[in-house]
């Protein structure tokens, strides 16, 4: 009824990844290579993916129905997504659904998810999911923009890219992601290197100035112009804004 993605282990990896989903084969996707890979080969995390059908009591494996009022699409029925949720051990990992009307994900939550033993992660289709077994079953509704997919797939794979990344010796150096957009609520500075000219286009002479000081001072200024300009939104200073952060010198 699942299918587990991770390397063998003689332990359960520290952290766990379970999604439900009608798409199993569509996991783990690009978290199969590269540092996601590679950490997940190491036992870093694991992965396994559920397919929903496996929980329907008719031949035909159905999973959904008309949506009660009448209107367009399907709606992913309470009763078999709930038998497959229930069917996972109650370990307190958080539940999540991938949802366009979920609470924005934010790098925030996305340390907080990294710091526990894992999630599951539900992935809706059709028009969406029976609100009764959001409510029952504690739900937290996720977004990663405001645009629709086909599916809760390609958002699932966005949210675990972005935890996983920032687990605990993925990425290497644990500095890696300090200067990284939202990291600090600013975006992130201009990035450079060799060759010094480009197109008639030279590296900013600050950064080959060796002037450590100088240089923290001007990636700050470079990353508040560029958040004022593309997201002023994060320098809201009202109750959840992040604000612009002083220069860490």
């Amino acid at each position: 009824m699942s299918s587990s993605v991770s390397s063998a282990q003689s332990s359960p990896a520290p952290f766990r990844a379970t999604v439900l989903t009608l798409y199993p084969d569509m996991f783990p996707g690009h978290l199969g290579h590269s540092l996601a890979g590679k950490a997940m080969e190491r036992g870093d995390w694991s992965l396994e993916a559920i397919q929903i059908r496996d929980y329907a009591e008719d031949r035909h494996r159905t999973v959904d129905d008309t949506p009660a009022g009448g209107g367009a699409g399907m709606v992913l029925r309470p009763d078999i997504l709930a038998k497959a949720i229930d069917s996972l051990e109650a370990d307190g990992r958080p539940r999540l659904l991938m949802s366009p009307r979920g609470r924005p994900l934010t790098q925030t939550r996305v340390r907080q998810l990294a710091e526990g033993d894992g999630v599951v992660i539900v992935c809706g289709r059709f028009e969406g999911v029976d609100q009764r077994v959001i409510d029952a079953r504690a739900l937290e509704e996720v977004s990663i923009g405001d645009y629709i997919l086909s599916g809760g797939e390609p958002a699932a794979l966005t949210l675990l890219d972005a935890v996983v990344r920032v687990l605990p010796g993925v990425m290497g150096n644990s500095h890696s992601g300090i200067h990284e957009s939202f990291e600090t609520g600013l975006l992130e500075h201009p990035h450079y290197t060799r060759p010094q000219e480009f197109e008639g286009r030279t590296i900013p002479a600050v950064l080959t100035s060796g002037n450590h000081a100088a240089i923290e001072t001007w990636r700050h200024e470079q990353a508040l112009a560029l958040t004022k300009a593309r997201r002023p939104d994060l320098l809201d200073p009202l109750p959840g804004g992040k604000g612009a952060q002083p220069v860490t010198k």
